[in-house]
């Protein structure tokens, strides 16, 4: 799917004070790369095919002890998904931007319905679900590293930083990337046999 820049929250205003003020290149709320719908894979070269996840487009940002999540509309969601800021946190690396998705997979499927459970006024319920069913954020690109925004930069350049930075990750982390692929015919695959599984 192609993506572009969007506007946070439809042209909606951010509320001052909804974010801290982190040493990072990209300003917080930002906007993320949105994708358009094609019910065909389209044709022709240079094509670097993902999967897409069913959850919750997220925002990762990490400046030494601080780390936030944003939604896909600007908001925080770090409070719902506790698990994941924790992980974020065992990266041993202090200072980056990473743009994903976070899912919840159940028994093999990624399940929306146990997702839209996390937006619970009650810490101690959202505590209990983390718990329970810890959700995973699956990374398909790195905005910035150590200071320096990535933005501009070609997408296969993303990407390899992308990978690159996933060899720090741990093993064992929910935090992971998110498959790529300029195969053609696997992507054909994913896109006919992976619906069933929340992709």
């Amino acid at each position: 799917m192609a993506r572009g820049r969007s506007k946070i929250a439809r042209g909606g205003e951010i509320p001052a004070g909804t974010f801290p003020a982190l040493d990072l290149p990209l300003p917080i709320p930002y906007p993320p790369m949105e994708a358009k719908r094609s019910d065909a894979i389209p044709p022709g070269e240079g094509w670097l095919f993902e999967p897409k996840w069913d959850g919750f487009r997220a925002i990762a940002f990490r400046a030494g002890d601080k780390v936030v999540i944003q939604s896909k509309a600007g908001q925080p969601l770090g409070r719902y998904f506790p698990e994941v800021v924790e992980q974020l946190f065992a990266i041993p690396m202090d200072r980056f931007i990473l743009d994903g998705e976070i899912v919840v997979p159940v028994d093999g499927r990624l399940s929306f319905d146990d997702l839209l459970q996390r937006l619970h006024p009650a810490a101690s319920r959202v505590k209990k679900l983390a718990a329970e069913i810890p959700a995973q954020y699956f990374v398909f690109d790195l905005l910035a590293r150590d200071g320096e925004a990535l933005v501009a930069s070609p997408l296969e350049v993303r990407r390899e930083s992308l990978e690159d930075f996933f060899e720090q990750v741990p093993a064992d982390s929910r935090i992971r990337i998110s498959p790529a692929t300029t195969d053609r015919a696997l992507a054909d695959r994913w896109f006919n046999e992976f619906g069933d599984l929340g992709l």
